[in-house]
């Protein structure tokens, strides 16, 4: 793989599906559906589906994909393989709430490796660069050519003051029971995998996820947590989260800055 004509496709295709979603979320009405297992589904997020597969599809023919939006690459097995959420968080973008991300990431062996997180509403972005260093790079953005960036380093924690952010449309009290265990000095919501981020630029120091995710939900957030210096991992043993799993569904995990003292559930 040539991670720098990787960084710079996904980068593309990741403003380009934002683009796309703003236009919706800015219309004055959308239609919303419900998927087999009653999560909702938008026309923007079929839209930008749309988009970013036929660029990944175009770019990298002999990279397998595996997208949330089509069913038919859920049964893929591959040890190398592009994996995207077009739009992370549609519970925010249908409640106008703006924590919404486009989701891109390449794994590799079990592990995300490059990704980018475009949080159109926020003018946010996060990427890992070619050499697997993440960046967070400042708007306006140019499709054909990044702007400034600044690289991201995870905190130093204090375990006696902690930073912890959790899920704004999943938390619940096994959730806060956990948290709990921890001296904490400050809390912050926030929506899809923004919380990844916000633990890879030092704003938060753990963010653990005690519910239903699938490795679409967090590739692209844990390439950008790995390549800021933070791990992620299993809640029940506190090994690594792997992907490639069977029905790539995950176990619930740990994200978190390396000096944080990990309780045990």
């Amino acid at each position: 793989m040539n991670y720098e004509t990787l960084v710079t496709v996904i980068r593309r295709l990741a403003l380009e599906a934002g683009d796309r979603i703003m236009e919706i979320y800015n219309s004055d009405d959308f239609e919303v559906k419900s998927k087999s297992d009653q999560s909702p589904v938008t026309e923007a997020d079929e839209a930008a589906d749309a988009l970013i597969s036929a660029g990944l599809r175009d770019a990298f023919p002999e990279v397998a994909l595996v997208t949330e939006e089509q069913a038919d690459s859920h049964d893929i097995d591959a040890m190398t393989f592009l994996i995207v959420d077009p739009l992370d968080g549609t519970k925010e973008f249908v409640n106008r709430r703006g924590d919404f991300t486009v989701n891109i990431a390449l794994v590799e062996d079990g592990v995300p490796t490059r990704g980018v997180v475009y949080a159109p509403a926020k003018g946010r972005m996060f990427y890992t660069n070619s050499v697997g260093q993440s960046v967070e790079e400042t708007g306006p953005f140019d499709k054909d050519a990044a702007g400034e960036t600044t690289p991201l380093h995870v905190s130093k924690p204090d375990n006696s003051a902690l930073m912890v952010v959790a899920s704004k449309s999943h938390r619940d009290q096994a959730t806060d029971d956990y948290i709990g265990k921890y001296e904490v000095k400050d809390m912050t919501s926030a929506g899809s995998s923004l919380k990844f981020c916000l633990v890879a630029t030092g704003e938060a120091d753990l963010y653990p996820r005690l519910g239903r995710t699938m490795e679409w939900d967090t590739a692209a957030g844990h390439a950008v947590l790995n390549g800021a210096g933070g791990h992620v991992v299993r809640f029940d043993d506190l090994t690594p989260l792997a992907y490639g799993k069977a029905g790539y569904a995950n176990p619930f995990f740990i994200a978190y800055a390396p000096g944080v003292d990990l309780k045990e559930g």
